[in-house]
């Protein structure tokens, strides 16, 4: 009981400071503001976190999307190429989408905190290499063509996160193309690139 509640004290000093940056920014908010946010005192924000940077890196690593991302690839993925581009487009924007407030804080103030982009990078490297060793499967396969795995990784990360960040900040130039029909014509559009 003592670790459930621990979890979901945690979870409400992550969401707390979440609100708090993403409103006044990381070096706006106090660790007292965030800890009467969430109900609780300073003492134990710092005994949970020990520093406000850790909270915000705690709160990026527990909802950002790698563990997701790793599961879709381990249960999910149904080895057709344009299915499963599109099962983890769509799961990519939903996870980006719902946690938009985090992102942009790390955007905003992210540079400013020492050694925060590195810890944080973990997350897009990880998708890489699942993306990475799944084209490389495909390609074995004689699913895909005989091409780079790790630029076309790189090539759908970065097509998908301009398009998050996009719609994270309203572009006005998305804002009369439904989101959902965007991000299925242009994964159709990737995936038809890499048949065979």
């Amino acid at each position: 009981m003592a670790g459930y509640q621990r979890t979901d004290l945690s979870d409400k000093l992550m969401t707390a400071a979440i609100d708090l940056m993403a409103e006044k920014g990381y070096n706006g908010v106090t660790t007292i503001e965030i800890a009467e946010k969430a109900g609780c005192s300073e003492k134990t924000l710092f005994r949970h976190f020990k520093s406000k940077q850790n909270l915000l890196e705690s709160a990026f690593h527990r909802y950002h999307y790698a563990d997701e991302m790793k599961n879709l690839f381990e249960t999910r993925i149904q080895w057709e190429l344009q299915v499963d581009l599109l099962l983890i487009a769509r799961s990519y924007h939903e996870i980006m989408y719902k946690n938009r407030k985090l992102f942009q804080i790390a955007a905003k103030d992210g540079g400013n905190l020492p050694g925060f982009r590195e810890r944080t990078h973990k997350h897009p490297q990880q998708l890489k290499e699942l993306l990475t060793g799944y084209f490389k499967k495909m390609i074995q396969a004689g699913k895909m063509i005989e091409t780079d795995p790790e630029i076309q990784a790189l090539a759908f990360i970065y097509m998908n996160y301009g398009a998050a960040v996009g719609r994270m900040n309203e572009d006005p130039m998305l804002r009369n193309v439904p989101f959902d029909k965007f991000i299925d014509e242009t994964v159709q559009m990737f995936a038809r690139a890499l048949l065979p």
